[in-house]
């Protein structure tokens, strides 16, 4: 099978295309024919330092939407024909850019009816980290007030949609060009982080950050006492972040995203009753992957970026 590969860490030029045995599944898992693979942050990360995987070669890729191929020993879940999508294990199950892929059964979920492969691919690992921000972590409830930094990326669209719909008042911050698309999503109110100082809304009951450093600190100011903080940049975080949050009578923490069917039937079914839709800001075939990493490279991708596999 074709996939997309590298032996060194470096710039998208490192990617290419190989040939390489396709895989068989073990006990409780699926092989699925790929049909397209979102590609997020975490990749061109990973594509330019070891990250947490640490391994050479390697093939990237996390979200997946496609047909189940062939299943394995004890599979009851899934069988083969079905439309399936969802995240494989993160951060160690990763391999979506390729033609084929095994993952875990119950990693995947049905793709919903009402939308295609490359819409399916482009949500899983960034609407579930958005999921498990705002419900399983902070469970957001009706009324509160919620901050969402980098509202227009990948897993900011996601954010908007779904605190939306628990109810939340939703403030975005994105640059000007970009606040139409979130009103549609969703967003109360907008902060051009450009010409506008976040620090100076009313307080909030949750920020969800996906940026660190600075912004992660100045975040905490504007939490209403007893209020959180939940950052998904896990590598930009101050490493006094916790103490400081307490000394403002609030908290703060990071969040790494886990496999969940749980969580992706609940997305599945949010996409179905129209609440929740992915933006796409382009979609490259297999072969040019590197190209879609330099543009994820730009750190300017507004939703996400789709490969797609004939």
């Amino acid at each position: 099978m074709a996939a997309i590969s590298q032996d060194t860490y470096g710039g998208p030029e490192v990617l290419r295309e190989v040939t390489v045995d396709r895989p068989s599944p073990g006990p409780s898992e699926v092989l699925v024919r790929v049909r397209a693979a979102g590609m997020n942050p975490t990749d061109w990360k990973h594509r330019r330092f070891a990250g947490f995987l640490g391994r050479l070669p390697l093939v990237l890729g996390w979200d997946v939407s496609g047909v189940v191929e062939a299943v394995g020993t004890g599979v009851t879940l899934h069988k083969e024909g079905d439309e399936v999508f969802g995240m494989l294990p993160y951060p160690y199950g990763v391999g979506s850019f390729a033609e084929f892929v095994v993952a875990p059964a119950r990693a995947l979920v049905r793709k919903p009816k009402s939308i295609d492969h490359v819409q399916a691919g482009a949500i899983p690992l960034a609407a579930l980290t958005a999921w498990q921000v705002l419900v399983d972590a902070a469970n957001v409830q009706p009324g509160q007030r919620v901050l969402i930094h980098a509202a227009a990326g990948g897993v900011g669209h996601f954010a908007v949609q779904i605190a939306k719909e628990r109810g939340a008042y939703v403030i975005g911050t994105a640059s000007a060009p970009k606040h139409a698309l979130l009103r549609e999503l969703g967003a109360d109110e907008l902060i051009d982080y450009r010409t506008e100082d976040f620090t100076e809304i009313a307080p909030v009951d949750l920020v969800f950050d996906a940026l660190g450093g600075d912004t992660v600190v100045r975040s905490l100011t504007i939490l209403k006492p007893g209020g959180q903080l939940i950052s998904i940049a896990i590598r930009e975080l101050p490493g006094d972040l916790a103490d400081r949050a307490a000394a403002l009578g609030v908290r703060a923490y990071p969040l790494l995203v886990e496999a969940d069917q749980q969580g992706m039937r609940a997305i599945a079914d949010l996409v179905d009753a129209g609440k929740l839709k992915p933006v796409i800001e382009a979609t490259f075939p297999l072969a040019r992957a590197a190209e879609g990493h330099a543009l994820g490279d730009t750190g300017r991708v507004t939703g996400k970026v789709v490969l797609t596999v004939p």
